[in-house]
């Protein structure tokens, strides 16, 4: 069984494409990023490319201390009545600093942009 939360569903759904269902009983994609997040004419639900942009600088090796700025949207905290946790916001600080910068930089990419589309076509497993 491949289990892929957020990123790492992409990185289930590239993996089964490429290698085939032999090994796969199954596979569970867990508020993953598939089939594309970007808002595109084939995917206008998607988010438009300045919300991706936007968290890019935050990341940037000029200024990695910032990185804690992204925290809000990624767990809503930007959203009406919600309340952030200064425990959640510390731990997102402390993974980002542990990250190289240009992975995380080049990262928002890879996720954002990443169609799979093609790719969860070849996939006949049942998926949850």
């Amino acid at each position: 069984m491949h289990i892929g939360h957020s990123t790492g569903g992409g990185e289930v759904v590239r993996y089964i494409a490429r290698h085939g269902e032999s090994r796969v009983a199954k596979a569970v994609l867990i508020s993953s990023v598939p089939p594309l997040m970007l808002q595109t004419d084939a995917n206008p639900g998607g988010l438009p490319k300045s919300v991706f942009d936007g968290c890019r600088p935050n990341s940037s090796p000029t200024d990695r201390c910032s990185i804690g700025a992204a925290v809000w949207p990624f767990y809503g905290f930007n959203r009406p009545g919600v309340e952030s946790s200064e425990a959640i916001i510390e731990n997102w600080w402390r993974q980002g600093m542990m990250g190289g910068a240009k992975a995380h930089y080049d990262g928002i990419v890879a996720f954002s942009q990443t169609d799979f589309t093609e790719d969860l076509k070849k996939i006949s497993v049942r998926c949850w």
